[in-house]
């Protein structure tokens, strides 16, 4: 019963618990794990010959979870699948920037602080001695911790089983259960992750209380001004005489300020990004906003740093506007794949532009080339494709008319 070619048809995933075969959906399988949480014991996924190794957490309910850099032992079709380091920008930052040192808990160390006094850094543990050498290691940006929850939830993949199904209220769920086993500067993500819930007029003084309740850890304490991360879909910037206001959406009452010369900063460094949404093109396009933001008076929230990044209809993460025809070509065909993300990389054409999952065995690189590309991207890809030697590799000229997919 272990990972058929009829299996691959289906999205629900398959355990082995005691000897039994569980479907992720069974009734009685809450029950099955519970018996095993505490225990050495370990559920295997079903997904190829002789299963997978996976582990059971607890968030409000119990979650079969894979084990740490076991991803590529899955079968591309299976939910827990991560396709080998090389394919991402997440490769060079796992060990290093990316720590999961056991099943259930993630450190990831960013160059970003997490309190500040007076405007300043708050620096973690003593000043080095003169004499002690300090070995540098990576440091994920703000834009890369987006990127890294948008995979860990699931954001970057797609089955045909999830059209219609994604939301505000499904990225908020999912982004937040995302952060559960997250650790920054020794500080638990869920506590300092803001995702505004679906807004709802009738609703809007719960969801206002909710929301500041979630926020008083900005609370300035011992003249240290704690940081907290929101994570939205960016509206407009509404520029002032003494400021920027930043709208959120499903945030209508309660907007982000930020310096305008900061503002100016970010949409100089995101123009193509913020002009994607005006883009002569019928593949719709959100953008959203990462700020690291803290209290400037009570109530008052006000931006310490952001990053935007560009996303599909359905809330999967592209690189520019170019990819948006071949994301939604692949949904439209009903197609399982999977986007790489570039994190820190510093450039995305080294990656495919999208994996297709459902070919078998391996997944199949999609790539993409556009004329609007720089030189030296378009030199990178052509490099990428031509080390792969032609074996199952698919290439877009996008000036042409797209061709068969694998």
């Amino acid at each position: 019963m272990a990972g058929d070619a009829s299996d691959l048809s289906l999205d629900v995933q398959r355990f082995a618990i005691r000897g039994r075969v569980w479907s992720a959906g069974d009734s009685d399988l809450q029950d099955a794990l519970a018996q095993i949480h505490d225990t050495a014991e370990r559920p295997r996924c079903l997904c190829v010959p002789g299963g997978v190794e996976m582990y059971v957490a607890r968030h409000r309910q119990y979650l079969v979870k894979r084990m740490p850099e076991s991803g590529k032992n899955h079968h591309p079709s299976c939910p827990s699948y991560e396709p080998d380091g090389s394919y991402s920008g997440l490769g060079d930052l796992m060990g290093d920037a990316v720590l999961e040192t056991q099943p259930g808990r993630i450190e990831l160390r960013v160059d970003f602080p997490w309190t500040r006094i007076n405007g300043r850094a708050v620096a973690r543990g003593g000043v080095d001695e003169p004499w002690d050498i300090s070995v540098p290691r990576r440091r994920m940006s703000l834009r890369a911790v987006v990127h890294y929850l948008f995979e860990r939830a699931g954001f970057n993949r797609w089955t045909p089983a999830m059209a219609g199904k994604r939301n505000q209220g499904v990225l908020c769920k999912y982004l937040l259960e995302a952060a559960t086993e997250i650790e920054v500067k020794g500080t638990p993500l869920t506590e300092r992750l803001y995702v505004p819930e679906p807004f709802n007029e009738s609703a809007k003084a719960d969801i206002a209380q909710r929301r500041q309740t979630k926020l008083t850890v900005l609370q300035p304490r011992d003249g240290h001004a704690p940081l907290a991360l929101v994570i939205g879909e960016f509206k407009a910037c509404e520029r002032g005489d003494h400021g920027s206001r930043i709208w959120i959406r499903h945030m209508p009452d309660a907007p982000l300020l930020m310096d305008t010369r900061s503002w100016d900063r970010l949409a100089r460094t995101h123009a193509a990004l913020l002009e994607a949404r005006d883009a002569d093109t019928a593949h719709r396009a959100r953008l959203i906003m990462a700020a690291l933001i803290r209290a400037r008076r009570e109530f008052t929230y006000e931006i310490d740093a952001a990053s935007l990044m560009l996303v599909s209809e359905q809330w999967i993460p592209v690189d520019g506007v170019h990819e948006l025809p071949l994301i939604d070509a692949l949904v439209a065909r009903q197609r399982r794949f999977l986007k790489p993300l570039r994190y820190d990389a510093k450039s995305a054409a080294v990656f495919p532009n999208a994996l297709l999952l459902d070919c078998g065995a391996k997944p199949v690189p999609l790539h993409l080339i556009s004329e609007f590309m720089n030189p030296k991207d378009r030199t990178l890809k052509e490099k990428v494709i031509h080390a792969d030697n032609g074996s199952r590799t698919w290439l877009w000229h996008a000036v042409d008319p797209m061709p068969p997919l694998p």
